[in-house]
């Protein structure tokens, strides 16, 4: 039996769901090791394969600055490395016998045909941060972690636009450095002005990356060393890129920073060139507070924190409701949402009342009531 499932070679690009041999593969296994399921043998082999789950192991945990460190991570079977650059990934780690999931920015180059097959995420660690600061400085490799597939609309334009600013501070560089990476690969080049704020010098994620790129004419750079020059303002904006309003503008970065580019173009009439990527966690941080969740009646209620999950304090009440794969990909854990709110831990979305929810990935907005 073992000998079989290890000559079962893991797509590498193809989706698990969407691959017809996978699909037979895993009905065959289903018919040879009942009652196991054929995720336990997978496992045996190779404890990034599975057929239910994304899955990846880490590979290397590098420094790069006092609190930041870039995490490389090879995804399991069924991964696709054809994202975009700028996009997002989901992350579980299993903190304390709990899977603790959040979205990073990958700055990996989005690349099928890349033999290293692996991706990088890079992360800072925030005072306020549960998981972000075990990532940077209590993860290992070989830890084997659950991933989500890539994600989100802050991408680049094909064929790029004529004059691109890139306009990011603190960690909001991050979906900005895949950006770059990737022009740099392919030897394509365009007009492109990237102003980013940082407190210190040292504080400046990928400044030597990003001094070559400037040297190289890939960019023309300006850094803005915040608790010297203090946080840029529209006019500082204009004294160092006089055609910002002209150019198409992609933005990262805290709140505060991203509402003034807003407030800039939208002064001007000209938001529709100004593209914006919002910290995930910050979206939904004014909802984080948790609250007590009522599970059909007044007499199925806990309070539970804005980290645990609607699932598992159900679970914790004795409430057992549906669930499959408990990271948010097979649906099988979705209830209505009589009242309150909720947020998805793995992208700070919120949703309402009315709306159904998935219980193993969202957490207590507020008091809220599930309709079970």
């Amino acid at each position: 039996m073992t000998s079989w499932i290890q000559r079962l070679a893991p797509p590498g690009a193809a989706s698990v769901a969407g691959s017809r041999r996978a699909q037979m593969a895993r009905a065959a296994l289903a018919r040879v090791t009942t009652p196991l399921l054929p995720d336990d043998y997978l496992h045996l082999a190779n404890p990034l394969w599975s057929a239910r789950e994304l899955r990846g192991k880490v590979v290397s945990v590098t420094t790069e600055t006092a609190d930041s460190a870039t995490i490389v991570i090879r995804p399991g079977w069924g991964f696709s490395f054809d994202y975009s650059a700028g996009q997002y990934i989901g992350i579980g780690v299993l903190l304390h016998g709990r899977w603790t999931w959040r979205s990073y920015s990958l700055t990996s180059v989005p690349d099928s045909s890349h033999g290293d097959k692996t991706v990088a995420i890079t992360v800072k660690a925030m005072p306020e941060g549960y998981l972000s600061s075990h990532l940077v400085n209590g993860l290992v490799p070989g830890t084997v972690v659950r991933l989500a597939a890539p994600s989100g609309e802050f991408v680049l334009p094909e064929p790029l636009p004529p004059r691109l600013l890139l306009a990011t501070a603190g960690s909001g560089i991050t979906p900005i450095m895949s950006m770059l990476r990737t022009l740099r690969r392919r030897g394509e080049r365009s007009d492109i002005k990237v102003i980013h704020s940082a407190p210190t010098a040292d504080d400046v994620l990928f400044a030597e990356e990003l001094e070559s790129m400037a040297a190289e004419g890939l960019i023309d750079l300006t850094l803005r060393l915040t608790r010297e020059s203090g946080k840029l303002s529209v006019d500082d904006l204009a004294a160092v890129c006089p055609d910002f309003l002209e150019r198409q503008t992609w933005a990262c970065g805290p709140g505060g920073f991203l509402d003034m580019l807003t407030a800039a173009y939208g002064d001007d009439d000209r938001l529709e060139q100004l593209h914006i990527e919002r910290f995930a966690l910050e979206r939904g941080a004014s909802d984080a507070q948790g609250g007590v969740i009522t599970f059909g009646t007044p007499d199925r209620q806990v309070e539970a924190d804005g980290a645990t999950t609607l699932l598992e304090a159900g679970e914790q009440a004795g409430v057992l409701m549906p669930f499959g794969c408990r990271m948010g990909i097979c649906q099988s854990c979705v209830v209505m949402l009589d009242k309150g709110a909720v947020r998805d831990l793995r992208t700070g979305a919120e949703h309402i009342a009315g709306e159904r929810v998935q219980t193993c990935v969202t957490a207590a907005a507020g008091d809220c009531t599930l309709d079970v």
